[in-house]
């Protein structure tokens, strides 16, 4: 397995992606919200160490009858897990992984000091920085994601791999609750420290799981609505 602590400035954050997940678009927001962001930004700068980890093993697809990702035990998963662990897809996600040799399997995550910092700006009834902090707590999850998908193609340059988009359980089709099988597959029970609810919710809030398909014959391509289902999503593109 592959962890990695990061810095807020490893992450590259610009005040476009925040004011795209805030809502706005290609606009920007008044100066006094746009003064609020910032000083959000600048607390959260000094302490926030964001963490990615991911496992790469080896795993049989199968599209038909049912997509299924049978994944093969390494030995960097859990002494338990010695049989195969089966991951029902979704015919989406099962299409964009097909031809992959391998598949990587990744967490991310803001922190758990961000995640008390969110619930300290609740109980102080900061209305607007606890949504300014909602928004930046996501982008620095998926920004994080961003690194961890880096440092995967690093380590599968010498093979002359590629990868696919990266897919997380709760969307195009793929239930919430698998994502206990999918923590199965770490040495740890909470890697980077997240841990799992009963609900299959993750903890930090501001966390990403989620498989990649490796291999020579895969390609990441631009995400588009086109792989989605989810028709109310408010970042779909109409």
């Amino acid at each position: 397995m592959q962890t990695k602590e990061l810095t807020f400035n490893e992450l590259a954050i610009t005040q476009t992606d925040l004011y795209q997940q805030m809502g706005y678009g290609g606009s920007t927001p008044d100066e006094g919200v746009r003064s609020e962001l910032q000083a959000v930004v600048d607390e959260v700068a000094t302490w926030i160490r964001p963490c990615y980890c991911y496992t790469v093993c080896e795993g049989t697809l199968t599209i038909h009858p049912t997509p299924t990702l049978r994944v093969h035990p390494t030995p960097s998963t859990p002494s338990e897990a010695t049989e195969d662990i089966l991951l029902p897809l979704s015919p989406i996600i099962a299409r964009q992984l097909r031809g992959a040799t391998a598949f990587a399997f990744f967490v991310c995550t803001a922190g758990s000091e961000f995640e008390q910092y969110q619930q300290r700006l609740k109980q102080e009834n900061d209305l607007l920085r606890t949504f300014l902090a909602d928004a930046l707590g996501s982008v620095i999850a998926e920004r994080c994601a961003d690194s961890m998908e880096e440092s995967l193609q690093d380590s599968i340059d010498k093979l002359h791999w590629h990868r696919t988009n990266r897919f997380s359980p709760g969307y195009c089709g793929w239930p919430v609750s698998e994502q206990k099988k999918l923590f199965s597959l770490f040495p740890t029970a909470e890697p980077c420290g997240v841990r799992l609810l009963d609900s299959a919710l993750m903890v930090p809030i501001k966390s990403v799981s989620g498989i990649i398909g490796v291999g020579p014959d895969v390609r990441r391509q631009d995400y588009t609505c086109g792989f989605c289902n989810m028709k109310n999503c408010f970042k779909r593109n109409k």
